[in-house]
């Protein structure tokens, strides 16, 4: 909804708000100077009302909240994609949701990249079982943006959301993010590795997965740029981090096998580097991989991902509903359950509203103050000499 289109909206909520006395008053004035104009004055009015009404709101706000509930609602519904219960806690996050409005999801393609999100937009477009909304790496975002697959919408609390993790035409906000790490299984590696350097070692030969591939995965091109940090590279230069993913497959060190729960949970994957809140899910998650996370010293990078709105969904108002509780305090610590850092961390840390036994569930502050995160356009740069540069040399 454009933004003349909401201040329709807010002239016609306010007029219904005033007294009865005033609007009789108001007709009586009408009709006296116009005769029977005031009832094609009416209808003009009701028919722009309705029409406002029936599209989804730009802005949410408070106390606009009750309209979007009881419309989302209506709908029932929700599609949503690539969203693996065991990933940031979104299980816990749709459950919560699920209870608090009564509102029902349909689960699509759970293990899917960001870049198989934004190909579902085009691909079932007017269809009824489009993705309402998706959750994909900034790159991803900002293609999505320029090709018009997103709709707009600020959410009540955007305020609070750092400047350099949202659009500001409201197209897409960032709602968390992590650090990359390596995760490793107990059982299977003996000698911890602690940094990049060390998994080139002989002794993790056939042991190193990355989640994902990097000509898909925005998980997989975060950790080609940590591996880029360590290896002489930068954010402007993610070479370094292809070629010495090129050498561990040379090596044999790194396998072609991308990370999930079920390679974690089988020991396929003996290492895996992946965001933290992935890794970290894992430890209770799979017990007996006797599973342990650190944060590799010389490639300390994170990133975050972006939530968006289909523009053709075909539930728009829970889409809409979806976000604002995303955004909420509880929807953001929901999100650090899954040891992953909400958009709104530093903002609910100064208000003091996060439990701190979810502060301290978390690796040390000290490696998270060296994090690095790329631009936009360091991202898309990195993103493209990947895509030129991977399949021949890495494979």
């Amino acid at each position: 909804m454009e933004d003349y289109q909401e201040q329709e909206y807010e002239f016609w909520r306010r007029l219904d708000e005033e007294s009865l006395d005033r609007r009789k008053l108001l007709r009586r004035g009408l009709a006296a100077g116009a005769g029977l104009t005031i009832f094609s004055l009416s209808d003009v009015a009701l028919a722009t009302r309705a029409r406002v009404l029936a599209d989804p709101p730009l802005r949410g706000t408070p106390g606009g909240m009750k309209a979007l509930i009881a419309a989302a609602k209506k709908e029932g519904k929700l599609n949503d994609i690539a969203l693996p219960d065991d990933w940031a806690n979104y299980g816990g996050m749709i459950a919560a949701f699920k209870k608090k409005y009564g509102i029902d999801f349909a689960r699509d393609n759970p293990s899917g990249s960001s870049a198989a999100e934004n190909q579902a937009i085009v691909s079932l477009k007017g269809d009824p079982r489009a993705p309402d909304c998706v959750d994909v790496g900034p790159s991803f975002a900002v293609a999505g943006a320029a090709a018009g697959l997103y709709g707009r919408y600020f959410v009540s609390t955007y305020k609070t959301i750092p400047r350099g993790m949202k659009d500001t035409r409201g197209f897409w906000t960032g709602d968390y993010w992590g650090a990359v790490s390596i995760g490793y299984n107990g059982n299977l590696v003996q000698n911890a590795p602690r940094t990049f350097a060390d998994l080139a070692k002989s002794e993790y030969k056939n042991k190193v997965a990355i989640n994902g591939s990097p000509l898909t995965s925005n998980s997989a091109v975060a950790v080609v740029l940590a591996a880029s940090l360590a290896n002489g590279g930068s954010l402007n230069n993610v070479g370094p981090g292809i070629d010495y993913f090129a050498k561990l497959r040379k090596s044999g060190n790194y396998i072609p096998v991308e990370t999930t729960p079920q390679t974690v949970a089988s020991g396929q994957t003996p290492i895996s580097l992946d965001w933290d809140y992935n890794n970290l899910a894992y430890v209770k998650e799979f017990p007996a991989a006797k599973w342990k996370v650190g944060l590799p010293s010389d490639g300390v990078y994170g990133g975050y991902y972006c939530q968006a709105i289909n523009a053709t969904g075909p539930h728009p108002f829970a889409a809409r509903l979806w976000q604002e509780f995303l955004y909420s305090d509880q929807g953001q610590i929901l999100w650090l359950k899954g040891f992953a850092h909400p958009a709104r961390f530093t903002d609910m840390v100064g208000r003091k509203v996060i439990p701190k036994p979810l502060l301290a569930a978390l690796p040390s502050a000290a490696i998270y103050n060296k994090v690095k995160f790329a631009s936009q356009g360091q991202l898309t740069k990195a993103a493209a000499q990947i895509k030129a540069e991977w399949s021949s040399k890495v494979g």
